[in-house]
């Protein structure tokens, strides 16, 4: 096991989901951003570091029917489909480091709020031209803002604002919305994230 896998695998196994930062009981500005594509139900949607997140949960409620999971930690995706129960079998679940990661289909939507912040810069590169060539629809990105943590589960990020993004993303998706916004972690203290939502380029 790799040290990556190993460190999340430790998160999951050791800690409920009020203990860990991220955890959001509904995530409005991601659904907001995901419906703003008015894109039919039946599009591909992936949510990219989605462990045991509830994005899933609200999207099944909402209707979307090809939902696709993906994370490190096979114990993150454990927990969601135990909580998910008989819905679980609705969802396509990918144990796997997005660094590894080779999609076997294109995603019309593709949902980061977890993964993005944690790659070192070469790692970020690699992941635009992924994204590029596996998402024929948009992207929903929430990382770090120049204002959020440097350090999130004992792991150095990288903070971003919504330009250095769009450099990233250049040429291939244009930037529709940006905001940023003031996570409140279960033990109140406050991460700020910057939220933007990319279209493909014709």
């Amino acid at each position: 096991m790799d040290k990556v896998k190993e460190h999340w695998e430790g998160v999951y196994n050791t800690k409920t989901a009020d203990q860990v930062s991220w955890t959001q009981v509904k995530p409005v500005h991601s659904l907001k951003l995901i419906t703003d594509f008015n894109l039919p139900k039946d599009v591909k949607i992936i949510d990219i570091g989605g462990g045991d997140s509830n994005l899933v949960d609200h999207l099944i409620e909402a209707g979307y029917t090809d939902i696709t999971v993906l994370d490190i930690s096979k114990s993150a995706l454990e927990r969601a489909k135990k909580r998910l129960g008989d819905k679980a079998h609705q969802v396509t679940w990918i144990e796997s480091n997005i660094t590894d990661f080779h999609p076997s289909e294109k995603y019309a939507i593709w949902h980061d709020r977890a993964v993005f912040h944690f790659l070192t810069a070469q790692e970020a590169k690699q992941y635009s031209e992924l994204v590029s060539s596996a998402v024929e629809g948009g992207i929903v990105m929430a990382t770090f803002s120049k204002q959020g943590p440097l350090k999130c589960s004992g792991l150095e990020i990288i903070q971003y604002n919504a330009e250095d993004i769009s450099n990233l993303f250049e040429g291939h998706f244009s930037l529709q919305d940006y905001f940023y916004s003031d996570h409140m972690t279960p033990f109140e203290t406050t991460q700020n994230f910057v939220y933007c939502r990319f279209l493909k380029n014709k």
